[in-house]
Formats: structure tokens, sequence, C-alpha cells
């Protein structure tokens, strides 16, 4: 059962492009050192219209942090 009162951090990551702008490379590597980290996969955010896609994570928020 989930604490409902979780309160959660976000970050984002850009998936690293070739030259062309329009192939991405393989961000694995980044995604295990965010894995590493305690961050979770959580989605996309992609912009219409072919714009720039983010890599979604998220990980609970220690206590005490204040955000900054």
């Amino acid at each position: 059962m989930t604490d409902d009162s979780t309160t959660w951090e976000f970050r984002t990551l850009v998936p690293p492009r070739e030259a062309t702008q329009k192939e991405a490379d393989d961000p694995e590597a980044e995604m295990n050192e965010l894995g590493a980290e305690g961050w979770a996969f959580a989605g996309t955010i992609d912009y219409t219209g072919g714009g720039t896609k983010f890599l979604l994570f998220k990980r609970p928020r220690s206590a005490g942090e204040d955000g900054d």
C-alpha cells in the first residue's frame, strides 16, 4: 500500500541526438546512472509538431528536503 503523503521530486533527461538531430542515440547509460541514484522512469513529455521529447523520472523526496 502506498502512502498518500509521499512527495515526489522530478527530473528530465533529453535523449541524446545524432548529428541529424532526428535519430536518438540509446540513452541506456544515462538511464542506468539515474536508476542507481534512485530515479524511476515515469514517462515522456512530447511537444506536438515534432518538438523535443523529454524522458521523465521521479523519486520520493527525502524527509527534510526543501526542493531547492
